[in-house]
């Protein structure tokens, strides 16, 4: 008799634990790198896209780009590969896909303009203010 194969399964608390870790190092890079307003979403049961979200201005074009290279340079030191980027030449809004976690830089004007917070969080218990 061949043996069967087995499927490999991942707990879900590992999971859940990666995705932490992950938010952890995020918005502790932002928090080193003085990034302001800085607002974590919950998407879990809201958006297939992604289990959250990241929403942090910077002061400026140049200080939005330099968090954004620091966050890609923080990401890709801890495994977790590349992550997609949109809007990083401009630096008014910067979007980092990283799969389970998406990140939007703002320059306060522009974070201001789209508030997106309010998209994600209208009636959810889900946003927590990340400092």
């Amino acid at each position: 008799m061949a043996p069967q194969a087995q499927e490999a399964t991942i707990p879900a608390s590992t999971d859940e634990s990666r995705q932490a870790s992950l938010e952890d190092l995020i918005l502790s890079r932002l928090d080193d790198d003085k990034a302001e307003d800085i607002v974590l979403i919950d998407l879990k049961g809201k958006s297939p896209m992604a289990d959250s979200m990241i929403v942090a201005s910077g002061r400026s074009h140049r200080h939005v780009g330099a968090l954004a290279d620091h966050v890609l340079r923080a990401l890709k030191d801890a495994g977790h590969g590349r992550a997609r980027v949109e809007g990083l030449p401009h630096c008014d809004w910067v979007l980092i896909d990283a799969g389970d976690l998406v990140i939007h830089l703002f320059r306060p004007e522009v974070r201001t303009f789209y508030n997106i917070e309010k998209i994600w969080s209208v009636d959810s218990p889900h946003i927590r203010q990340a400092n």
